[in-house]
């Protein structure tokens, strides 16, 4: 089965430094195949022999204490997930000089349409809707210190999820189909 691995918090600001290449090797260390980064990130696709989804991520995850010392959460999707998200995603919405549009991948324990209850979201700036497994949200950059995207970072619920934007999750799910479509 084909996976993303997304890991929340590397590379960002100059902290919890990993190399791709290095975290390729730990990916494969595991015994995970076809693995593939794109972007410095945190975004290592692959494949797996039909493992256990959140067995997988703990792994990961240990893995990464061990040869990197940090403590790096990981949110793991499937090529059937991904495909979900990209069929939600309206066409138009583009990461830009003037949009911000970003996926914001979610924890299981926080993936219901409720979360829309928990957010403020800004009707006259913010675009926002739930599909299983993410949040979609697009505001202008022009209005984007004002708008509920904002507000939501640094609060707990933001520390649930890991966001890309939707270039990222775009070149992501292309790179999985390509994956599938070579094994």
């Amino acid at each position: 089965m084909i996976h993303v691995a997304l890991l929340r918090g590397i590379n960002v600001g100059g902290k919890n430094k990993i190399s791709m290449a290095s975290l390729k090797e730990t990916f494969q260390r595991l015994g995970l195949t076809n693995v593939t980064t794109y972007i410095n990130s945190g975004n290592v696709i692959f494949s797996d022999v039909q493992g256990d989804e959140s067995g997988i991520a703990g792994e990961i995850e240990s893995a990464i204490r061990d040869d990197f010392d940090l403590e790096i959460p990981v949110v793991l999707r499937n090529l059937s997930q991904m495909q979900a998200l990209l069929d939600a995603l309206p066409a138009p919405w583009v990461n830009d000089k003037i949009t911000t549009a970003n996926a914001m991948f979610l924890w299981h324990e926080i993936d219901n349409p409720e979360i829309l209850d928990r957010l403020e979201v800004k009707p006259e700036y913010d675009e926002v809707s739930y599909v299983p497994g993410a949040l979609l949200w697009r505001v202008s950059k022009e209005v984007l210190a004002s708008s509920g995207m904002m507000r939501l970072a640094g609060s707990p619920l933001y520390r649930k999820m890991t966001v890309r934007n939707v270039n990222t999750v775009r070149r992501v799910a292309a790179i999985m189909q390509q994956l599938a479509g070579d094994a």
